[in-house]
């Protein structure tokens, strides 16, 4: 290992946990809230079984607003109600406010798009079965879907790692906090270049955990 790897390795530790808590949140975020919203909307869409164009419209335009913020700017327009809720808003506490809401909305069209690739027949056989919608999501379109959304929550939870890295920006902490502080304001490119190595590798290992549990659930 590198000596500036060794000199640095608490705090590198400490960020990595930094940046663990908030990602973690933000997966936790995107599937206790993203999946039933993005589920709810494939739903509420014209032809399917809630079709509800007025609700439809109205959670597909708040779910764009938030995915079409910049994150940087995101963060900064969510300081007030950060504050509101959390305290305070700095710190990988206050931090996890902004990464669940843009996990939320990530999250959300992902699973809307995953379920719209499920054979049209598949719920119509539901249906015939007498299924209630309860039974069709779970037993019929997430079965179906399962292979899609695990690979949905993998580009998902890479993408939360990027937006992590944004959170030191405004003392959000974390491995990107500790890149900019260590290695780009003290002119340290070395130490810099080490911790990029390492995000190539967590963001590696997750794309590749991703993609092989996909494939084994993967029954088509």
């Amino acid at each position: 290992m590198p000596d500036i790897l060794l000199e640095y390795q608490t705090e590198i530790w400490v960020s990595i946990g930094e940046t663990f808590i908030m990602v973690g949140f933000a997966i936790l975020a995107a599937l206790l809230v993203g999946l039933p919203i993005g589920t709810f909307l494939f739903l509420c869409r014209k032809g399917q079984l809630l079709e509800n164009q007025a609700v439809f419209s109205s959670l597909n335009l708040i779910v764009n607003i938030i995915r079409s913020f910049p994150f940087l700017l995101l963060v900064i327009f969510l300081i007030p109600f950060t504050r509101f809720v959390m305290g305070t808003a700095i710190g990988t506490a206050a931090a996890t406010v902004p990464m669940t809401i843009i996990a939320i909305a990530h999250y959300s069209r992902l699973v809307e798009q995953s379920l719209l690739d499920v054979p049209r027949g598949v719920i119509e056989a539901a249906v015939s079965m007498g299924a209630s919608v309860k039974d069709i999501i779970i037993k019929f379109l997430y079965v179906e879907a399962r292979s899609a959304l695990v690979l949905s929550m993998t580009t998902s939870t890479i993408s939360f790692i990027s937006y992590s890295t944004i959170m030191g920006v405004v003392g959000g902490g974390g491995i990107g906090d500790f890149a900019i502080r260590y290695g780009y304001q003290q002119f340290q490119t070395d130490l810099m270049i080490y911790i990029i190595i390492i995000m190539v590798i967590f963001v590696q290992f997750i794309q590749y955990a991703g993609i092989t549990l996909a494939r084994k659930i993967d029954k088509r």
